[in-house]
């Protein structure tokens, strides 16, 4: 088994190949005038099971495009130079909001991304918590590992069951199965009642809207769950709904942190106690000062490393997720 990381997935992949006991695989990344660029392995892949990791989020001077065409011409070249099999490891996979058609004519961009990676040939593609899990995979006709990250988050949540009343809250319609599945882990490991909430929201071009609120969580620590913080729009207009119907705290839980520039307010706003994301899609856009004490990073890397052990050695993904 050979294992890339290419640039700007550095640190996750060095604290993978820690968690994994492996190594993190020689290759070289180079730059031409005009933006164009190379990246090659430095050691053989002929016959090689490989897996290649980089997260798709857009960061100051490498878009998500940017990323993407590079992991891509990385599949490519190691395609092209025999190995048996590829597998792209995307903590982050960019472009899986857009997984179906709001408006006339509206791109579907998930599929076409599915296409790119099995235009280069790749075998497998592993991610972690996308927006919609089906049509993540309905898109690919290549082989997809959907990794969620319920049971780090129920880990890390347990001390806060035990301690008081919790509130799992949905921020919108879309996400009440992924928060229910959280829930659902914290009542069966701590044994206690956890209550539920959720929003309603509605978007059309950018606009967010929706005001209705169901559930009990008054005098209750309040946990609002979604895939990921982006301009924060979604997170902070329930997290002030949350204080309006009695909530005693108020935080964030999610898999990916991108924080898009419109998210800085989200970080002051006392509204919000505080945040919790996984290093997914670190490094972070925001300066890590500006996050003011509110933010807890949860690494990611045992989690994937356990499932390149498992796909490398015919191991079982299931067993790995159970919460």
């Amino acid at each position: 088994m050979l294992f890339f990381a290419l640039h700007g997935s550095d640190d996750l992949g060095r604290a993978m190949a820690a968690a994994g006991g492996f190594a993190v695989a020689e290759h070289e990344e180079r730059e031409f005038e005009g933006g164009e660029h190379k990246a090659r392995p430095l050691v053989g892949v002929r016959g090689a099971d490989v897996y290649v990791l980089h997260g798709l989020q857009g960061r100051p001077g490498a878009s998500a495009n940017d990323r993407l065409c590079r992991l891509l011409f990385f599949i490519a070249a190691c395609k092209e130079n025999g190995a048996a099999r590829v597998t792209a490891l995307v903590p982050y996979l960019a472009y899986s909001r857009k997984d179906r058609q709001t408006k006339p004519r509206d791109p579907v961009t998930t599929a076409y991304v599915a296409r790119l990676f099995e235009a280069v040939g790749t075998d497998q593609v592993v991610t972690l918590d996308v927006h919609s899990i089906t049509a993540f995979q309905n898109a690919f006709r290549c082989r997809t590992v959907h990794l969620d990250t319920r049971a780090l988050f129920a880990d890390r949540l347990a001390p806060h069951v035990v301690a008081g009343p919790v509130a799992i809250v949905s921020p919108d319609g879309g996400g009440i199965k992924r928060a229910q599945l959280l829930k659902e882990a914290l009542e069966a490991r701590t044994g206690q009642q956890v209550d539920f909430g959720f929003m309603e929201k509605r978007r059309s071009a950018g606009v967010v809207s929706g005001a209705l609120f169901a559930g009990d969580i008054e005098g209750r620590s309040a946990f609002i769950v979604d895939d990921l913080i982006a301009s924060g729009g979604t997170l902070l207009r329930a997290a002030k709904a949350c204080r309006a119907h009695g909530a005693a705290a108020v935080h964030a839980v999610a898999t990916h942190g991108l924080f898009e520039e419109p998210a800085l307010p989200l970080l002051s706003d006392p509204a919000l106690d505080g945040m919790i994301v996984t290093d997914s899609a670190a490094p972070f856009a925001v300066a890590p000062e500006r996050f003011a004490g509110k933010l807890e990073v949860l690494s990611v890397a045992p989690l994937l490393a356990g499932a390149v052990a498992r796909l490398a050695g015919g191991g079982s993904i299931e067993a790995l997720l159970q919460p």
